[in-house]
């Protein structure tokens, strides 16, 4: 006869044997052009509408704390820029995370702008300090919408890591600004979750003798330089932070991703995993990365990029040569 625990954790492999989140070790190619299909966007949406519905909007509440975090941490780069905005515009903006911090010493409104319209309109008005508009629209169809030249500032915290085509994402972005214009994000790097990611792939060599595509393509930190100077963003700034949360077991952490919405979306994905496997997956998981305390680390990798449409007024770069002082007398 079955125990509680031993009903909940078969109740769980059967659940997670559906729902997979989604982790990647690959970087994009800063040469490639033009568009490609990774993503399947209108299942993207799905999941972060059925996200937001589930129990009100009350799951998701709960696990806001790394769109939070970020969010938080991205307000004190954008503090730094010293500028009142008359607007900003918040690209794939989920619920507000960081527009909830805005306030008017930095911009008169802010447009809220994401796929999900559940998710664009789960909390109240009255939980942001500024005036808010909303728009339900696809991150990768912004100059649809939006005007060339038009936008003071644009945001995007933890979005644009589910995009097809970053570049052209980035291009858009900055036709969008005006002349002098600024673009702040935050996107989930390639090593994001790699605790679980390596877990899975040796679960499933294990027991199916091969790897499924649960892997989703993020940006190397390394690439993205390249790829905002490619958009034609000028006074870059590129760093990386991780956010290191600890959860009871892999299931857990299984639930709030998808709970976040972030569960797989790769087009030509594997619906089921077989509960051999996901059981193998949260022993390797715990055997490799768990802690003294009982609990196990998932890490998430974020990057930070900021950049500036280039005008007339801004700051150039002295010439090569016109130096005053040598850089041996410094030394």
């Amino acid at each position: 006869m079955l125990t509680t625990r031993a009903v909940q954790r078969a109740s769980r492999i059967l659940r997670h044997s559906r729902y997979l989140a989604s982790v990647s070790s690959s970087s994009i190619n800063p040469t490639s052009v033009g568009p490609f299909q990774v993503f399947d966007r209108n299942v993207k949406r799905l999941q972060k509408d059925r996200a937001a519905s589930h129990d009100g909007g009350e799951r998701s509440r709960t696990v806001d704390y790394v769109r939070d975090e970020v969010a938080e941490r991205m307000i004190e780069r954008f503090l730094d820029i010293k500028r009142n905005f008359n607007s900003v515009l918040d690209l794939g903006s989920g619920a507000g995370h960081f527009s909830k911090l805005l306030e008017t010493e930095q911009t008169q409104k802010v447009m809220m702008l994401d796929l999900s319209e559940h998710m664009l309109n789960r909390d109240q008005d009255t939980e942001f300090e500024v005036p808010v508009e909303r728009e339900a629209l696809d991150e990768e169809k912004l100059l649809e919408s939006i005007p060339r030249n038009s936008q003071d500032a644009i945001v995007s915290c933890l979005s644009l890591h589910w995009v097809n085509d970053l570049p052209g994402v980035l291009v858009q972005i900055k036709e969008a600004l005006k002349p002098d214009g600024v673009f702040m994000g935050a996107l989930f790097g390639g090593d994001t979750l790699f605790e679980l990611r390596t877990a899975l792939q040796l679960a499933e060599v294990e027991r199916e003798g091969g790897i499924s595509p649960h892997i989703s393509p993020m940006a190397d930190p390394r690439d993205m330089s390249n790829l905002m100077g490619r958009a034609g963003f000028t006074l870059l700034t590129v760093d990386v932070d991780e956010v290191r949360i600890g959860y009871p077991s892999m299931w857990e952490l299984l639930d709030d991703l998808r709970d976040m919405g972030e569960s797989n979306a790769i087009i030509g994905r594997r619906h089921l995993i077989h509960r051999d496997t996901l059981a193998a997956a949260s022993a390797i998981y715990k055997e490799l990365h768990g802690e003294e305390d009982g609990t196990v680390p998932a890490t998430f990798q974020v990057i930070y990029i900021i950049g500036w449409k280039p005008a007339p007024s801004q700051p150039l770069p002295l010439e090569r040569g016109s130096g005053a002082t040598n850089l041996k007398d410094v030394l």
